[in-house]
C-alpha cells in the first residue's frame, strides 16, 4: 500500500485540519458517483479512504509515524516495541493506546498494586472512533441508509438524515472502540462529506439550478419539465424571459426550502439565415440598452 501521506498529498508535519481538507477535496473528485464506468476512480477512492482512516486517527497516525504499524494498519512487530527486556514476557497494547505495562505501572505508583487488587477492578470507557463517509448530493438532501465496513470486520449502518450538511458529524452511541476491563464502548463519530452535483447547488435549505432555454422559449414562453431533488415537475417559463430570470418552485428544496431555477438563454448553434435576416430588420417596441451602466462600473 502507498504511503498515506503521499496518497493524500500532505506532509508529515501537516495538522488534522490540513489532512481533513485534502481528503475531502480528493474524495469529492474521485467519488464513484461522479465517475461512472471508471474503475480506476473507484480504486483511487478506496486508497484515499484507507489513507484517511489511518491519518485521521491520532493514535494510528502516531503509531504509523513511529513505525509500529504499516500503511494498512497491520502491526510491525519489533523486539523494542512489543516485548519486555525479559525474554518470553510479551507486552501488548490496548485499543486506547496504553500497554499493559503502562497500566500496571500506573496502579503500582498510585495505588500500590495491580488493577483488581483489593477487590477493585479497573474499567474505562473506550475511545471514540473517527470515520469519514462521502455521500452523494441527492442522498444527503433526501436522506438514506448507508452501510460501512469497519477495520475490525464489523459493519455499521449509518442513517443519513434528510438535509444533512457537508461536514456534519453524526454520533453513533456505543459503536466506537471497546472499553477496558468491561467498561462501556466509545462512540463512532462519522463525519459526512457531501459530493458535489453537476446540476444542483445548495444555498442553505434552498436548491438552485441553471436551466438552459432556447431563444424561442425565452421570447414566446413555454412549459418545461424541470428536475428537482425529489423528481421532475412542470415549470412555466413566462414570455419575455431572459438570461438571469429566476423562477421559484415552492417547497421543492430541502425541508421547508424552495428550488430556484435560473434561466440561461442559449443561441442555436450553426447558421440560422432566417433568424439573422429577421433580426437585421427587427426593431423592439421598447428601446433598451443591454449595456446600460457599464460606463459607471
Amino acid at each position: 500500500m502507498k504511503d498515506p501521506y503521499a496518497t493524500l498529498g500532505v506532509q508529515r508535519t501537516d495538522d488534522e485540519a490540513a489532512i481533513r481538507a485534502a481528503y475531502r477535496k480528493l474524495a469529492k473528485r474521485h467519488h464513484p458517483d461522479l465517475n461512472p464506468g471508471k474503475p480506476e476512480a473507484a480504486e483511487r477512492f478506496k486508497e484515499i479512504n484507507a489513507a484517511n482512516d489511518l491519518l485521521s486517527d491520532a493514535d494510528k497516525r502516531a503509531r504509523f509515524d513511529r513505525g509500529e504499524i504499516d500503511a494498512e494498519g497491520n502491526e510491525v512487530r519489533s523486539e523494542r516495541t512489543y516485548y519486555r527486556d525479559t525474554p518470553g514476557q510479551e507486552r501488548y497494547r490496548t485499543s486506547g493506546g496504553f500497554t499493559q505495562e503502562d497500566i500496571d505501572s500506573f496502579f503500582t505508583q498510585n495505588f500500590g498494586g495491580r488493577p483488581g487488587a483489593g477487590g477493585q477492578r479497573f474499567t474505562a470507557r473506550g475511545a471514540d472512533a473517527q470515520y469519514m463517509l462521502t455521500v452523494g448530493f441527492l442522498d444527503a438532501a433526501n436522506g438514506t441508509l448507508r452501510r460501512i465496513a469497519l477495520p475490525d470486520g464489523r459493519t455499521l449502518d449509518v442513517r443519513i438524515p434528510p438535509g444533512v450538511e457537508d461536514g456534519k458529524v453524526l454520533r453513533l452511541k456505543g459503536q466506537g472502540n471497546p472499553g477496558i476491563g468491561g467498561g462501556p464502548a466509545g462512540d463512532a463519530m462519522v463525519e459526512i462529506s457531501v459530493a458535489p452535483h453537476p446540476l444542483f447547488k445548495r444555498q442553505g435549505d434552498d436548491i438552485v439550478i441553471e436551466l438552459p432555454v432556447s431563444l424561442r422559449e425565452a421570447v414566446v414562453g413555454t412549459t418545461l419539465e424541470v428536475p428537482t431533488i425529489s423528481g421532475k415537475v412542470r415549470l412555466t417559463i413566462p414570455p419575455g424571459s431572459g438570461t438571469g430570470t429566476r423562477l421559484r418552485l415552492r417547497g421543492r428544496g430541502i425541508r421547508e426550502g424552495h428550488q430556484y431555477v435560473q434561466l440561461q438563454v442559449v443561441v442555436p448553434p450553426g447558421d440560422e439565415p432566417d433568424l439573422a435576416a429577421f433580426l437585421k430588420t427587427w426593431e423592439p417596441k421598447t428601446a433598451f440598452d443591454p449595456r446600460q451602466g457599464l460606463e459607471d462600473a
